[in-house]
């Protein structure tokens, strides 16, 4: 599994689609999103929006701790994805560096 930490992240953001697979209540809640990510929670609808995706697009699953974004960057490989990472620590890692979030409704 291709994996990338929040600081490789936070340097090479504008080079990945982001893709957070948490639930709605955790994206809005208190450990925000970062800008910019699509919300995709894990589960049949992920699956179908993985599906119109072009396979050699890079994204960066992004969840919680990098458990549940671990298991859809495995995923997304078995589908045949070239270029698809785990961002390592998920948002807990993000929020522990002091970068940006955004908290409450919105993308």
């Amino acid at each position: 599994m291709r994996e990338i930490s929040c600081e490789q992240l936070k340097e090479r953001m504008n080079e990945f689609r982001l893709v957070d697979v948490r639930t709605p209540e955790e994206y809005t809640g208190e450990l925000g999103h970062i800008a910019g990510t699509e919300l995709r929670p894990l589960g049949p609808e992920l699956l179908d929006f993985l599906k119109t995706l072009n396979p050699s697009e890079n994204i960066v699953f992004v969840c919680r701790s990098g458990a549940r974004s671990g298991q859809t960057t495995l995923l997304s490989e078995e589908m045949g994805f070239t270029s698809t990472y785990n961002m390592v620590g998920g948002m807990l890692r993000w929020n522990e560096m002091g970068y940006a979030v955004t908290k409450g409704a919105g993308k």
